[in-house]
């Protein structure tokens, strides 16, 4: 009798243990089946969503270049056309996954592209209208989080070695001295006397500061007690500045 109980209780166990576990694989089917049904709707909400912002796109295309446009302008009518296929085709970035810096660039070039063409001045009026109705579309595709505008720009600068640039980079133009000498140099020859009269220094306080020039390849020799000049490196250092001027400015 004993043995049979314990028989019972061991067949009882395994069947329980046998129904837990087809309880748990019920569940993970619904919890599965919920999961699939969930992203099916939200995949079906987004394309229902995407398409009434493809529609709302094409009538502020259609209304902008009608309002905008020159008028009367023989060529009013094929530049319509032309314009309309080009920011429709555009549109047809909203619905895509991901777009790349490359493909805003490449669009922004066929703009150009069709901007050079242009017979007449007042073909300006209606690039404007273009150009506004482009930017429109480039934020919206922004807003969607398709396209980082900064995305790439942030991996290259997570790449910039810090040691090498303020090294050579940085360091180098930090003294207003030895700006001054870059700057002279972006478009002439300077010689020690000239670079003297131009920064107040003499002999091995101005000779200290070109020797840190010439020591990260931003200025060269060009011979024995020759003049100074910049080169490409220092060139291009300058221009940099010089654009990050325009944002100090703004």
């Amino acid at each position: 009798m004993e043995n049979l109980d314990k028989m019972n209780n061991s067949e009882i166990y395994d069947a329980n243990a046998k129904l837990e576990a087809i309880h748990q694989d019920i569940k993970r089917l619904m919890e599965r089946s919920n999961q699939e049904y969930l992203n099916l709707m939200l995949a079906n909400l987004k394309k229902d969503i995407l398409n009434s912002i493809s529609a709302y796109v094409a009538d502020d295309i259609e209304k902008g270049l009608e309002k905008s446009m020159v008028d009367p302008c023989r060529m009013r009518e094929t530049c319509k056309e032309r314009f309309t296929e080009f920011l429709e085709n555009n549109a047809e970035l909203i619905k895509q996954e991901n777009v790349s810096k490359e493909t805003i660039n490449n669009k922004k070039a066929e703009l150009e592209e069709i901007r050079r063409s242009a017979p007449f001045d007042k073909c300006d009026t209606c690039f404007s209208e273009v150009g506004s109705l482009f930017d429109k579309q480039i934020n919206l595709i922004s807003s969607l989080q398709i396209y980082d505008i900064n995305k790439e720009d942030k991996t290259e600068i997570s790449s910039i070695p810090e040691d090498i640039m303020v090294k050579s980079v940085l360091e180098p133009v930090s003294n207003k001295q030895r700006l001054q000498i870059l700057k002279s140099m972006a478009t002439e020859t300077m010689s020690f006397t000239a670079l003297s009269e131009l920064t107040g220094l003499r002999g091995g306080n101005l000779l200290f500061h070109i020797q840190k020039l010439l020591e990260n390849d931003l200025i060269l020799q060009r011979h024995e007690r020759g003049d100074y000049m910049i080169t490409e490196k220092g060139y291009n250092l300058l221009i940099m500045l010089s654009n990050f001027k325009k944002y100090l400015e703004k």
